[in-house]
């Protein structure tokens, strides 16, 4: 079977996600079963037109954007006459409407719908465009199977006009190179936020709420790892506030630190203003290291509130200072926490994840309602 993914950006992507290791952890195993996998993405500097990573060749065009025009072009001009068996739109957003020019099967693999996180992140008008062009998803792909990774993204697109019928759940799964290491916990209580420094991330809040924390437990520091638009206003923020002892930057992370920082964590901490899931949730889960939250979509999933971390009143800054103090303090707590998230880990597997695809791509291939 041949798949073509088209995507905004691929696993090699200094912006790169969950919604990247995603679909990068589900086409390696897809073509280690013997069939053709190609992702057509954007551009970003020093990268390389094409390459084979994990046996996905990678066609790179365009930037931000451009990627959905230089992508429809791409396709237009010679994807199209390699006779694909399945396309993936994967919609972070805007979709590439693919559904509009070709007559291949489509799904469209959304993780979560956007909604007003457009007006976080964008000028007013590309972001009231953004916002319009998705509402409009369920007309352009009326005829294609939706594919989300929680049942939150899932409640999210029906109430948006996908029929419930067309949307199919797979969860995240997660590498086995995760694994705990007690004796890697720092000798002081640390916080971690892990992933991309973005606006609706809202770190201002974690930050905010630091400031809470150190007056409670004054050894208290904060890791903050990855990369984004807005980590130098987040770094002028720490300066601000007299946190500079307090908090640490790290920047992008490869593999090997980012597994140290999660194994050496005492809590992790993530106050985004919703998720698709919240993979790194589970890889912090999978190193024994308990998560707090808001209660948004996509987290409200990933985490078992009282059992694999806590759960708080979304916006709530004040709340959220006070569960980070409590599991700190608490080690009781802690330890209980801990134990569960590392045996809620254990349910994710990118194995039978890739197995759940690989069957809906057989039924959309064939025709057959997945």
């Amino acid at each position: 079977m041949k798949i073509l993914f088209f995507n905004w950006r691929d696993i090699t992507h200094p912006l790169a996600g969950g919604c990247e290791v995603n679909l990068h952890e589900l086409g390696k195993r897809i073509v280690e079963k013997g069939n053709e996998v190609t992702l057509v993405c954007g551009e970003y500097k020093g990268c390389k037109k094409r390459e084979i990573i994990d046996g996905i060749e990678i066609i790179r065009r365009g930037g931000k954007y451009t990627v959905y025009i230089c992508a429809f072009l791409e396709y237009i001009r010679s994807l199209r006459k390699r006779n694909y068996d399945v396309i993936i739109d994967e919609i972070n957003g805007v979709p590439f409407f693919t559904s509009l020019y070709t007559k291949k099967p489509v799904i469209a693999f959304v993780h979560h719908v956007t909604k007003n996180i457009f007006f976080r992140e964008l000028p007013f008008m590309f972001a009231l465009i953004g916002y319009v062009i998705e509402r409009l998803i369920p007309l352009f792909y009326r005829r294609s199977i939706f594919i989300t990774v929680s049942n939150s993204s899932k409640e999210e697109l029906i109430e948006i006009g996908v029929p419930e019928d067309k949307i199919k759940v797979i969860h995240n799964g997660i590498s086995n190179t995760y694994n705990p290491d007690w004796g890697k916990k720092s000798s002081f209580p640390h916080i971690l936020y892990l992933g991309r420094l973005k606006k609706y991330k809202r770190l201002d809040h974690l930050i905010r709420a630091m400031k809470l924390v150190k007056k409670e437990v004054e050894d208290a520091k904060l890791s903050i790892a990855g990369s984004g638009d807005v980590e130098e206003e987040l770094k002028k923020m720490v300066e601000e506030l007299n946190l500079s002892n307090h908090v640490e930057f790290y920047g992008y992370v490869n593999e090997e630190k980012k597994k140290d920082l999660l194994q050496s964590a005492w809590v992790f901490v993530t106050p985004s203003q919703k998720e698709g899931w919240g993979l790194t949730v589970i890889e912090a889960n999978a190193c024994g290291t308990p998560a707090i939250a808001y209660d948004v979509p996509g987290l409200k999933d990933s985490i078992r509130n009282g059992e694999t971390g806590l759960l708080v009143a979304n916006g709530d800054i004040h709340k959220l200072a006070e569960s980070i103090i409590r599991v700190l303090k608490d080690e009781k707590l802690r330890e209980k926490l801990s134990k569960n998230a590392l045996n809620w880990s254990k349910n994710f597997s990118w194995d039978e994840s890739s197995e759940r695809f690989l069957e809906i791509l057989k039924l959309v291939k064939g025709g057959a309602d997945a």
